[in-house]
């Protein structure tokens, strides 16, 4: 069973969610600012509130970005509720917790309903990447690098490609005027999403995660800076760089990650003002130099792994040039979007940068 509505959570009727035994699936973006309060205390006031499955630490610390859950924590509840803030990409660590919990209550042979209440997706509409050829990650739908859905919508894609039995309800992101009104990045999503440009820069950004070169963990921008200690920053008019977009040489010692504590050499990216940025293909292109240039940069295994492209990884590999991968790319969006089209809730539809 699925449905879609258009009435705020608070004034849903169902049993499950009046009286039920209800956990509630969040982080803290679950907050809603015309009631001042968290989602969860519509089920505390109602006395029926039985778990909150939340990240493990204090808001907004390095790496506690997983929300963790057992089978045996849901088994008995009548609703379980999910609010968190997807970011547009497929590698967010929340949505792919979201999308475990649905796999384990599929698994289940009387799982509660599933509410998802939905939010605006603050990485657009836009699509970049391509679609995994196999199961590159457990709980992961198939989807391109970035999306152009919301978690709501997410979910439902998910729903059907893994045969789900269970209820599942999704609450509009226009169904209050919180979700209407509030800027889906004014609370940041995680530690490593801070603010307004961070989810344009996520969907290749991300990437870096998977190499020696950090890509800002432990800063204040990540994913708008990259560097490591071995880069020896040039020119930026040697980099690869798409119209509109400009690298500025810097440095940074990280607070985080692989390099906490360490100097590192590397660039900005900036954009100029509404200059629309396919960051994916321009993070291939910046890794490619890598490759070129630096000896000492590594991609590990977990990367291809994620990547699940043989043409992309030609690319990286030098085997064959950009403008071949940037056509197999345009393939792969476009026929992403006619499967997510499917699956829109909304009467925005996604779109590739042209």
């Amino acid at each position: 069973m699925f449905s879609f509505r258009t009435t705020p959570l608070q004034d849903q009727l169902d049993k499950a969610l009046i009286d039920g035994k209800v956990g509630c699936f969040c982080t803290q973006n679950c907050w809603d600012t015309e009631t001042g309060r968290y989602m969860y205390d519509i089920f505390r006031e109602r006395g029926n509130l039985q778990v909150i499955f939340n990240p493990r630490d204090a808001e907004l610390t390095p790496d506690t970005n997983h929300i963790q859950f057992t089978r045996e924590a849901i088994e008995g509840l009548n609703a379980i509720v999910v609010e968190i803030q997807d970011v547009g990409s497929r590698y967010f660590n929340y949505s792919r917790d979201v999308f475990h919990l649905m796999s384990v209550m599929n698994e289940m042979e009387e799982a509660p309903s599933l509410y998802v209440v939905d939010h605006i997706n603050p990485a657009g509409r836009t699509v970049e990447g391509t679609i995994p050829v196999v199961d590159n990650d457990l709980w992961v739908p198939k989807v391109v690098h970035r999306h152009g859905l919301t978690i709501g919508e997410l979910c439902h894609l998910y729903y059907n490609e893994i045969g789900a039995k269970f209820p599942l309800h999704i609450i509009s992101a226009r169904a209050s005027s919180a979700g209407r009104d509030i800027l889906p990045w004014v609370i940041p999503p995680a530690s490593d999403i801070p603010g307004l440009f961070t989810c344009e820069m996520y969907s290749g950004g991300g990437l870096w995660n998977s190499t020696n070169i950090t890509p800002g963990i432990g800063t204040s921008r990540p994913y708008e800076y990259f560097g490591a200690p071995f880069i020896k920053p040039g020119s930026a008019n040697d980099l690869p760089s798409p119209e509109g977009v400009m690298m500025r040489p810097c440095n940074f010692r990280p607070s985080a990650g692989q390099y906490a504590g360490e100097w590192c050499f590397g660039y900005q990216i900036m954009l100029a003002p509404g200059v629309e940025y396919h960051s994916f293909l321009h993070t291939l292109q910046l890794m490619r130099y890598m490759v070129e240039h630096y000896s000492q940069f590594e991609i590990r295994d977990d990367f291809w792994y994620r990547l699940s492209d043989p043409v992309v990884q030609a690319y990286l590999n030098g085997e064959i040039t950009f403008d071949i991968v940037q056509e197999h790319v345009k393939m792969e969006e476009q026929k992403w979007i006619r499967k997510a089209k499917r699956f829109t809730l909304y009467e925005d539809q996604p779109y590739r940068i042209k």
